[in-house]
């Protein structure tokens, strides 16, 4: 039955005529928009499943007229756009708003159990109910298929079902009418049956989440992308999977960050931004000032010399300079991490800058003598930072730390000059170690074969989670990666139990290739854990000296003990070994790597071998 034209929808429920009055479907935090309901991610809302939509300004799917910009301008040229946005407000007296678009398509009525597209509903416009039992609540698809090139689509129930009563490639239906309907034996897969009334048996969703359960009904991927309006399906070669709709294998985040650090981090980058391309033209100080002269009259006068500085800057830190092969974006992103490391170590007193400086790190006026049993050569007190996390991508049952760019979900049809991102202000303490101790300690066989074993588990997962082996990047785990970063998760859970800091609100960053040796922790948000100075005031000699005594006297001892200290491997895929929930993991928004590569006895040892620990001379 085909329904009324004012009641006909467009593709994934949406009217099919633009319209300016769409209902509002909830409302998320900002960071939410970044982090969790992300472009291309589903959001249930009440009886309701939503994908949400791309950043195509084609399609106004991010009505981002009234988002602020974010300028980073080193985090920018790697990701190659010109600025970032914050995502829309959501509050009701905002005009903007992100688009989202029903998903999946395939819902069942609790009533009368049938199972089909939403069409053959037939409801309202905008509503989600079955108007052949008095409008009762349709209930979305609990499961989805997805291949890890990022494509999406329905769970397809008619071939699961029709699977060994039909001929061999039929794609034609049986028309009856599927069912589905709950034993209710158990919460498991067999208790969800799938029948119709053409007579074929009836048969349970148990098996269906098996690797090889779609490609042996010879259900392909389609390519298809719902959160793109518009987008042709793509051809993919990957096999699809089923999942559950809420899982959080559906869709995880592709963040990049970079700190603010000079000589990009006082505003002046920010003012510029309209007129790089034209400074970059120029080659003689005499045209840069004429320039500036004209795009700057008066009191908005900009230093020249200063903007010298900053296309001196931009020049020496090109990850591609001209007449180079692209670096890979691994590379990009370490350089970003290294020009932080050499910041972080060197400082940029308050006393040099103005107050619109975003970026303030100056060395402890004590003296820090008493951190020098711990190996620490040297601390600084990060009084002002700022963070720029963007959204990049999205990926698909992959993991978005390990694969490759070529599983990366776009966020749009087009590509577009802007990324959606958020910015966090804060405090921190970076402790950098002596290198030199950390390589002596590092020659020891005991550490190598331990963190070997960490390593070899960590690359058989990166394997097993890899469609191409050729693609899997090798396992960052080295005895100096490994230390730093147990040291990091210890000295976080030693803040939160003496200093009062939840250890979701500070964060890690790590500097830890053959260059660098150290890492930061920082508050993650700006909220009233933000930056007050509590975390700063933590990084004095004095009290660190404490606080690292502490950490390590607590390290000693777990409460799973002695199977955490004696595990052969433990975490996800055994990536870690003396490390667990009761003494080093954090939650997974503080930490880097996912709770994996870590292990406490790197730090003070194992009962049978003390020298195994970096801080083992150090005494109690």
């Amino acid at each position: 039955m085909t329904p009324p034209r004012e009641r006909r929808r467009g593709a994934y429920g949406l009217p099919a005529a633009p319209r300016l009055d769409l209902p509002r479907r909830g409302t998320v935090r900002r960071a939410q928009m970044i982090t969790t309901y992300g472009v291309g991610s589903l959001i249930a809302v009440d009886n309701e499943s939503f994908i949400v939509s791309g950043i195509d300004n084609a399609h106004h799917s991010w009505k981002s007229d009234e988002a602020p910009i974010i300028h980073e301008h080193r985090l920018a040229r790697v990701l190659g756009v010109r600025h970032f946005r914050l995502p829309p407000a959501s509050d009701e007296s905002s005009k903007d708003g992100v688009r989202v678009r029903r998903f999946p398509l395939w819902h069942s009525c609790p009533q009368c159990r049938s199972l089909q597209h939403i069409k053959g509903f037939n409801p309202p416009p905008s509503r989600n109910v079955c108007t052949k039992c008095d409008d009762e609540p349709l209930v979305p698809s609990r499961f989805v298929v997805a291949c890890e090139d990022g494509h999406l689509d329905d769970f397809p129930y008619w071939k699961w079902l029709h699977r060994g009563n039909r001929e061999e490639g039929a794609t034609g239906h049986c028309g009856g009418q599927m069912s589905l309907t709950f034993s209710g034996r158990s919460a498991s897969l067999r208790s969800i049956v799938v029948s119709c009334t053409c007579g074929v048996p009836p048969v349970s969703m148990e098996g269906s989440f098996r690797r090889s359960a779609l490609g042996e009904i010879k259900v392909r991927c389609e390519g298809r992308r719902p959160w793109l309006e518009g987008a042709p399906a793509e051809f993919c070669s990957k096999a699809p999977r089923t999942l559950q709709r809420g899982s959080s294998a559906v869709w995880q985040p592709v963040l990049k960050s970079a700190l603010s650090i000079p000589p990009w981090s006082d505003g002046l980058a920010d003012r510029l931004t309209k007129h790089w391309d034209n400074l970059r033209a120029y080659s003689s100080r005499m045209e840069i000032e004429i320039y500036l002269k004209g795009a700057f009259p008066g009191e908005e006068s900009v230093s020249v010399d200063a903007v010298m500085d900053l296309l001196a800057a931009e020049q020496e830190e090109d990850p591609t300079p001209e007449g180079s092969a692209d670096v890979a974006a691994t590379d990009r992103h370490l350089a970003l991490r290294r020009q932080e490391y050499d910041q972080l170590s060197s400082g940029n007193a308050l006393r040099d800058k103005g107050r619109k400086e975003q970026f303030v790190c100056e060395p402890p006026v004590s003296d820090i003598s008493a951190l020098s049993p711990f190996g620490v050569e040297r601390t600084m007190l990060v009084k002002r930072l700022r963070e720029v996390r963007a959204l990049k991508a999205f990926t698909r049952i992959a993991d978005p730390e390990t694969s490759p760019e070529g599983h990366e979900a776009a966020l749009s049809l087009n590509p577009t000059d802007w990324l959606p991102a958020m910015e966090v202000h804060g405090e921190g303490v970076f402790v950098r170690l002596d290198e030199h101790r950390l390589d002596e300690w590092a020659e020891s066989a005991a550490v190598a074969a331990r963190v070997e074993r960490m390593r070899a588990n960590h690359d058989r997962l990166l394997r097993e989670r890899a469609t191409d082996p050729a693609e899997v990047p090798p396992s960052p785990a080295t005895p100096r990666m490994v230390l730093l970063h147990t040291l990091a998760h210890t000295l976080i859970n030693e803040w939160s139990l003496e200093a009062g800091y939840p250890a979701g609100a500070l964060r890690e960053r790590l500097y830890t290739d053959g260059t660098m040796a150290g890492f930061l922790v920082y508050t993650a948000t700006s909220d009233s854990a933000g930056s007050l100075g509590g975390v700063v005031a933590q990084g004095e000699p004095t009290r660190l000296a404490g606080a690292l005594h502490s950490a390590l006297r607590r390290a000693t001892w777990c409460s799973a003990d002695p199977l955490c200290m004696e595990a052969r491997s433990s975490g996800a895929g055994g990536a870690n070994l003396a490390a667990c929930h009761a003494c080093a993991m954090l939650p997974e928004t503080s930490c880097e790597y996912n709770n994996i590569l870590l292990d406490r006895a790197l730090l003070i040892g194992t009962p049978d071998n003390h020298r195994v620990g970096f801080f083992a001379h150090v005494p109690e």
